[in-house]
């Protein structure tokens, strides 16, 4: 078998455990372990074989063995293991992706046991604390130590009772730097995201459990991380449940912290919106007019509700915010709220031979690493500066070493001039901005905003990160995994989580967890009004009306709210109910332009020309410094046979930047008062506006045809006069 054929078998064996199709699952296995000719394996598959034949078997029978879902869970976990044993067993030998590569190598090397390197490492953090950590040879031992540490865990099988026992001494150990913890259980990610492991996961709730933030906080983001990647296979692990509910009693606010996370990842879906214009989100029109209409008045400029997208002021506080008057503004905000802001600035600086070191990725920055101690003098104020911009929280660790690491690439003049050049003011004003000031709570949303970050650089940036699956593109939705739903299914959680989704414009993953939260609050009109909106941005108009209807019955006085029910009846050419509503709040705001610019619409849509004039004379009346209602009135004047007013108004238009529609509805006017030469003169002119095409012309001229023949324009006299327009272009 290739290696393509050995994936594609395995991911299918994967599918069919997924979707509990155990028979033709061990059908795949067997075929697999064919492919690889290695039978060794043969022993287990056909005990797993046997077991679940019984199992049926019994069942059959009529017997209900109290051990039956046990057993079963027991096969399919078994099942799984199986698939992965097999797999890694074939792309050991030639396998050139990075993990394979690395556990050949590792072989080869016969890297220490986890109980050496545990000694190793407390030899050295002994060093470093009777030298205050000055020692350069303790300091250049534990960073070796550490990765040789990191690369056994991550590249390793399955964990014994040993090694398991080895793992959590180091994980307990207080005396080591706070880093080695942190290193193990990025490394029990990545070995985890390679093949599922039951006691590589139980050292994550090891680490979850400790006290030390940073460590339980990348415990628990690399926890959900795993569950989320593994939702299918965990089902059938029944202490994953015992040992969330553990860490549940022993975090008092367990729930606000899985939340923060999922908060964190949300965020992390914006990066790249970020990178290509710092969050400057084009949303589509989904709420059109009819086009033909929309050309000859332009009703995009006159009735904006229709094309807005705007969310209701009167939700959450956070939610209004954005239409930011300055970018500067808009860019302190992004940072309040964690969002990635670095990441362009620093993909280009991660070339650096630090960053080949898979391990180096996750690492927690310190000033007393071996890659940048010997970088620049101590006393140099280029230095300092570093110094201070490191104590940033909003930078990211991998970002820091970055910022160390692209120091080597400035001559050591121009350093020097940068020196000259810095000012102790300029340091002191820094060193004011990175003043840790802040609550305990906010110290943890950047602990998990940094690893976060350091995670997204790895799995975007790193040289071989095609090589692994990127955690970025999972489906991180953690409130929907059964295993944590009992800690995530609270209004507070549903609620921030959808209103975040609400916030990045996620109109999808917004609305199922509006869906989810209207089942346990049925009454809340509010969380109808954004259900409506989610479904009016997703074009579902039939769908956001009945939900904006629903909302209605407690929230009728809402401006917004009657806006938008008027606005999906329009779009469902149901103008005659949009003025119900916009009658509402005409009651209340009877000279709003805009208002009145949609009720006049309406009634032109109604093809109540006379009534709809009424509403455009009053919003030119209301504006007379604007051309908004001159294209309404104009074309209403036409239709209503007022010819010598609509001239009035066309002659208007045409010298403001008149348009194909424009010319067009001139000619109309200028034909109804029988002034041919004109009209012939207008209608060459749309010609020209459209490049010639004679047949886009034509298409817009048809759609008057009607209309025409309303201003008494004989049937027999439209070719003529059609020719006569083709042959004036073309003399």
């Amino acid at each position: 078998m290739t290696l393509q054929e050995i994936n594609k078998t395995y991911n299918r064996i994967i599918g069919l455990l997924d979707a509990k199709e155990l028979k033709e699952a061990f059908e795949q296995t067997q075929s697999l372990i064919a492919g690889i000719r290695d039978y060794s394996f043969m022993d287990q598959l056909n005990e797993l074989q046997d077991t679940y034949k019984y199992m049926l078997r019994y069942r059959m029978e009529g017997a209900k063995d109290p051990m039956e879902d046990q057993i079963y869970h027991n096969l399919i976990a078994s099942a799984y293991l199986l698939a992965d044993q097999v797999r890694n067993r074939a792309l050991d030998v030639e396998s050139p992706i990075t993990y394979y590569s690395q556990r050949r190598t590792l072989r080869k090397q016969r890297l220490p046991s986890y109980a050496q390197l545990h000694a190793e490492l407390v030899e050295m953090a002994a060093c470093l604390s009777e030298t205050k950590g000055t020692s350069a040879e303790a300091n250049r031992r534990i960073e070796v130590t550490l990765v040789q540490l990191f690369n056994k865990v991550w590249t390793a099988d399955p964990l014994n009772t040993e090694e398991v026992v080895a793992l959590q001494a180091i994980l307990r150990d207080k005396q080591l730097p706070f880093e080695v913890a942190c290193q193990l259980i990025s490394a029990l990610l990545l070995a985890l995201q390679a093949s599922f492991d039951m006691a590589k996961l139980s050292l994550l709730f090891d680490a979850a459990a400790q006290s030390q933030e940073e460590i339980r906080c990348r415990a628990l983001i690399c926890l959900l991380l795993t569950l989320a990647y593994y939702r299918k296979r965990t089902a059938n692990y029944p202490e994953i449940d015992r040992r969330l509910a553990a860490l549940a009693d022993l975090i008092p606010d367990f729930t606000s912290l899985l939340r923060q996370i999922t908060l964190r990842f949300i965020l992390a879906r914006e990066t790249e919106k970020i990178n290509q214009k710092l969050q400057n989100e084009i949303l589509p029109q989904l709420l059109k007019n009819n086009p033909i209409l929309n050309q000859k008045i332009k009703a995009d400029e006159i009735s904006p509700e229709l094309f807005s997208e705007g969310m209701n002021p009167e939700w959450e506080a956070y939610l209004s915010n954005q239409q930011t008057e300055k970018q500067m503004e808009a860019f302190a905000e992004m940072q309040r709220e964690g969002a990635d802001l670095m990441h362009s600035s620093f993909v280009h600086l991660k070339h650096y031979p630090f960053f080949r070191e898979v391990s180096n990725w996750f690492l927690p920055f310190r000033l007393s690493h071996t890659a940048i101690q010997a970088i620049l003098d101590g006393e140099d104020k280029a230095t300092t500066l570093l110094n201070l911009l490191t104590q940033n929280k909003n930078i990211c660790n991998s970002d820091k070493y970055s910022l160390y690491l692209s120091m080597t690439d400035i001559p050591k003049q121009m350093r020097q001039l940068m020196s000259q050049k810095l000012g102790d003011e300029m340091i002191g004003l820094i060193n004011e901005t990175t003043v840790n000031l802040q609550s305990p709570q906010k110290q943890r949303e950047q602990i998990i905003s940094q690893y976060i970050q350091d995670l997204y650089r790895f799995f975007k940036l790193y040289p071989g990160h095609l090589d692994f699956e990127d955690v970025f593109t999972y489906p991180l939705d953690f409130h929907n995994l059964a295993l944590l739903q009992p800690y995530m299914a609270d209004k507070e959680t549903l609620n921030a989580i959808g209103e975040s989704y609400l916030r990045k414009n996620y109109f999808a993953d917004a609305l199922a967890v509006f869906d989810q939260l209207s089942e346990i609050d049925e009454e809340n009109g509010e969380l109808f009004q954004k259900k409506g909106y989610c479904k009016q941005m997703m074009g579902q108009i039939e769908e956001a009306l009945q939900a904006y209807l629903r909302a209605d019955l407690t929230h009728s006085d809402s401006k917004w709210l009657n806006r938008r029910i008027a606005s999906c009846y329009r779009n469902l050419k149901q103008p005659e109910k949009a003025l119900v509503y916009y009658r509402r709040l005409e009651a209340k705001q009877p000279d709003d332009m805009n208002l009145q610019i949609n009720i006049g619409h309406c009634y032109l849509e109604l093809r109540n020309f006379t009534e709809a004039l009424k509403y455009f004379y009053k919003v030119d009346y209301l504006d007379n410094q604007s051309t908004k209602a001159w294209r309404p009135i104009a074309w209403c004047s036409f239709l209503t046979g007022k010819y010598d007013q609509a001239r009035n108004y066309y002659r208007k238009i045409l010298a403001n930047k008149p348009t194909t529609q424009d010319y067009l509805n001139a000619g109309h006017t200028e034909w109804a008062l029988q002034q041919l030469k004109q009209a012939v003169h207008y209608y060459v002119e749309a010609v020209r506006c459209e490049q010639g095409h004679f047949d886009r012309f034509l298409e817009a001229f048809g759609q008057d045809i009607p209309d025409l023949k309303q201003a008494g324009i004989e049937e027999e006299e439209i070719p003529l006069m059609l020719d006569q327009v083709r042959y004036t272009y073309t003399d």
